[in-house]
């Protein structure tokens, strides 16, 4: 009977006490790096009210060399500035050679090296914050030098891109958010199926009178600039134009012949592919990269850059061969937008960049964003993204339509790359 009487007890004591012991290990605890989940092979653990992560994972996330050191059984990582030095089972852990106390040492724990994850974080210059309600790790990372590029398009008194970008009224200026803004896609032509350039479009492209004056008020800004020929296939413009020979080449010449007043060309064409398969495919692909290496060599002997404004890999429009072009242009601009939803699906925006990236190199790719589908909120979600896949940067469609709220979300997670001389 004791016998029993002691099996009994020995069962009540695990089932009271084992749930407490191992509760830091077996809940879940989501990390979010710029709103963005981070994934781990090991789940992160909670230690004397300390959250510990797997290095790897969480360095990648934010963009950190790491490396685990067999001999001192120690973890490094620097991101170039900063480094990090943490022993496994010490308290005592170095940034820049700098001696920090710990609360909870790294340790390994499952076959994985585990790290304290606020230490880590804030030694990068980092912002992490604990959501104790959602029982979550929010890091915000540091502001990072990326390229912004704006879309100038005509609007009115209400969306003005002249107004949003320079604070004032048209045709007075003033630094604005010109401090965010490193580049000016003016959305200002368009062509016909004859490949005559134009100045005013049927879908609402062109340039605006005093058009000279904006030239001039990004030139004193420190602003680039470059031309947006926009061309949509909904009437069969644009098919038309890519199976005329003679078409292309006018359209080529006028294009580089007014590419001139500019830094660069971007090249805006619209809606290729829509529901075509097979050879139909590709006659279309081969067609548009045929147009854009003629292009890109007239553009190359004049001494401009060649960006290039496509549907994202994952829309319906698959007329766009990715890697063919991103050979040939020096930049393309991911449109990974008009998903359905707002804000933009985050999910369906990572997959346009994952694919994007598979075929052009991360330093040529920016981020296209739809301004009104999003939020402060959604808009540094979507800057997180560009940090993480090392994107040049991010496109805003457009100037005009970006509230205060956004322009100060940008703020807290650039640094700009544009800094106006006021003299």
């Amino acid at each position: 009977m004791k016998r029993l009487t002691v099996v009994l007890l020995i069962l009540a004591l695990t089932a009271y006490f084992a749930p407490g012991a191992l509760a830091h290990e077996q809940q879940k605890i989501p990390v979010f790096v710029d709103g963005l989940p981070v994934a781990f092979d090991v789940p992160p653990v909670i230690q004397n009210q300390r959250v510990l992560v797997p290095f790897r994972a969480i360095g990648e996330a934010l963009n950190i060399e790491v490396s685990w050191d067999y001999l001192t059984r120690t973890v490094r990582a620097t991101d170039g500035e900063n480094s990090v030095v943490l022993p496994i089972g010490s308290n005592t852990a170095y940034r820049n050679g700098s001696p920090i106390s710990l609360e909870v040492p790294p340790q390994i724990l499952k076959g994985r090296t585990l790290i304290p994850l606020r230490f880590f974080g804030e030694a990068f210059g980092c912002r992490v914050d604990w959501d104790g309600a959602l029982k979550e790790v929010r890091i915000a990372s540091p502001p990072a030098a990326m390229t912004v590029i704006g879309f100038y398009a005509l609007g009115d008194s209400r969306t003005s891109s002249w107004t949003n970008l320079f604070g004032m009224p048209y045709p007075r200026h003033a630094p604005g958010n010109t401090d965010i803004v490193d580049e000016l896609a003016l959305g200002w032509y368009s062509l016909d199926k004859d490949g005559n350039l134009l100045t005013r479009s049927r879908t609402g492209w062109q340039r605006p009178d005093g058009w000279e004056r904006v030239l001039e008020a990004a030139e004193k800004y420190k602003l680039k600039t470059e031309m947006v020929v926009h061309v949509t296939d909904g009437d069969g413009t644009l098919s038309s134009l890519l199976a005329d020979g003679k078409a292309m080449e006018r359209a080529i010449n006028e294009i580089t012949r007014e590419g001139v007043l500019y830094q660069g060309v971007n090249l805006d064409f619209e809606g290729l592919g829509y529901q075509d398969t097979g050879a139909e495919l590709q006659a279309v692909r081969d067609a548009f990269t045929g147009f854009v290496a003629k292009l890109a060599g007239k553009l190359k002997v004049a001494g401009l850059n060649l960006t290039l404004t496509l549907h994202a890999p994952n829309s319906a429009y698959r007329g766009y061969d990715y890697q063919a072009l991103g050979g040939l242009a020096d930049r393309i601009i991911i449109m990974a937008y008009d998903y359905g939803t707002t804000p933009e699906p985050v999910d369906l925006v990572r997959e346009a960049v994952e694919m994007a990236r598979a075929a052009v190199p991360a330093e040529k790719l920016v981020l296209g964003i739809s301004v009104p589908a999003e939020t402060a909120a959604s808009v540094l979600t979507k800057m997180g993204m560009a940090k993480r896949y090392g994107l040049d940067g991010i496109a805003l469609w457009r100037l005009g339509l970006v509230p205060g709220e956004i322009w100060e979300a940008l703020r807290s997670t650039i640094v700009p790359g544009n800094r106006p001389d006021l003299g």
